[in-house]
């Protein structure tokens, strides 16, 4: 398995196979993929926007990763801004780095993938501090929740719903730069325009 860095263009170009990897992961319907797919093509032009693939070595798609800075009037960052109080809303909005995706095909999942993806994803992340999104579980039996924790990811909002959405989320964060490195995690390569640029666990709801 590789992982690589992407490019918004690299993201872009395998959009087909970044949209049925969330679909696996999320088991969402086929009209929510389609309203997903928009979404992330408009994703890749946000400022401080990062993504890492995982790759298998026939070229196939395991999972991705992707986040960007977030600012005032992207509707993610504007619904949990209204859920925060003022000093909340200054220790972690200012300069915070989302995690917007972070998936691993089910068939994927338990080789730690999910881990190398976010190491690397946090490792170039720009901001002093990375949020993120995943639907509430049972800590100890979510592989999600687990990760998270394992990188020091602390609990911002709890039980919290998303306009449209009737399953409560956690929104968890922590600080960035991200050291010292999460265990067991490897460097991500660069994906060059020759390489098969193809992109589990972190997702909100399919907000805009």
């Amino acid at each position: 398995m590789r992982l690589v860095r992407w490019t918004p263009d690299d993201l872009v170009r395998r959009l087909d196979d970044v949209v049925a990897v969330y679909g696996e992961a999320m088991n969402y319907r086929a009209d929510l993929l389609e309203a997903r797919r928009g979404y992330i093509a408009t994703h890749v032009r946000r400022p401080g926007f990062r993504a890492v693939a995982s790759l298998t070595s026939e070229g196939h798609l395991a999972g991705f990763g992707y986040g960007y800075l977030g600012t005032p009037g992207q509707w993610w960052h504007d619904q949990v801004h209204r859920a925060l109080t003022a000093g909340a809303r200054r220790r972690w909005l200012t300069d915070c780095f989302e995690v917007v995706e972070l998936h691993v095909r089910p068939p994927a999942q338990g080789h730690r993938l999910g881990t190398r993806q976010l190491t690397a994803l946090l490792t170039m992340a720009p901001g002093g501090t990375t949020l993120l999104s995943t639907p509430e579980a049972d800590e100890q039996r979510s592989r999600a929740w687990r990760l998270y924790r394992r990188f020091g990811f602390v609990d911002v909002l709890r039980h919290f719903h998303f306009p449209g959405d009737e399953r409560p989320f956690g929104i968890l964060g922590r600080d960035l730069p991200l050291t010292p490195p999460a265990p067991a995690a490897g460097p991500a390569d660069r994906a060059g325009s020759g390489a098969p640029a193809q992109a589990g666990p972190a997702s909100g709801p399919a907000a805009p």
